[in-house]
């Protein structure tokens, strides 16, 4: 075999393994958008640019507001799920904007539970029942500050978030009841349907005034575009 004849054959074999690596590569991008990330915003594509998503399916009126400020001129929307790490994650940029606009946006959360979580439809209906017993903002920080204790189980955790409702002090019975009930089933789906009417593919998907944001925005990004809405 000649010499060129075998610098030949290195180089194809070099080129075959570059490309498995991006096949590869790109492969694990997909699969972490199908597990709950959102797909990041496409380059020139900002959320500036993007269309407004429509107020009437954005914000419903049984929609659950963790703050609301009469005539507030910004209102942000969160499609979440409890049991996803990335929104876990966003949870204190979230907390933290609460915070620095307190008594002037409105924040309201919308449940989007991702298939491939089992206790993501339990702890969405346990947000919703806690909400009916005016626990929503409780519920909703015990849910993440507690997600890595029961999060990931493949065993339903149900009888967590009951204990969750005892140390909150809610009625019990009413609390499982409602939890249980095909009603509040319905509203968490009626809640993720919206989200596939709006395009939302993973969690956590962001709107400000209907503009969506980008992927896993930081506070920076969420402020800027808070701001430029206050102006």
């Amino acid at each position: 075999m000649s010499k060129n004849l075998i610098i030949t054959l290195c180089l194809l074999v070099v080129a075959a393994l570059g490309i498995g690596l991006l096949v590869y590569l790109d492969g694990d991008d997909e699969a972490t958008t199908a597990q709950g990330a959102a797909r990041p915003t496409a380059p020139g594509d900002g959320p500036e640019e993007q269309p407004t998503a429509p107020a009437d399916v954005l914000v419903r009126e049984n929609s659950r507001y963790l703050d609301q400020v009469e005539d507030a001129q910004v209102t942000v929307v969160e499609f979440l799920d409890f049991e996803c790490e990335a929104c876990r994650a966003q949870y204190p940029v979230m907390e933290r904007l609460r915070e620095d606009y307190d008594g002037r946006i409105n924040m309201v959360i919308r449940y989007f539970p991702l298939p491939g979580h089992l206790n993501s439809g339990p702890s969405a209906a346990a947000v919703e029942a806690a909400a009916r017993q005016d626990a929503l903002d409780e519920m909703y920080q015990r849910m993440f500050e507690t997600q890595g204790e029961w999060g990931e189980s493949r065993e339903d955790q149900s009888e967590v978030f009951v204990g969750f409702a005892e140390d909150l002090g809610l009625d019990m019975d009413e609390f499982v009841e409602t939890m249980e009930s095909e009603e509040t089933e319905a509203r968490v789906q009626a809640d993720f349907d919206d989200g596939l009417l709006l395009g939302v593919q993973g969690t956590p998907t962001i709107f400000v005034n209907g503009r969506p944001a980008p992927s896993m925005p930081s506070h920076e990004v969420l402020s800027a575009m808070i701001d430029s809405e206050l102006e």
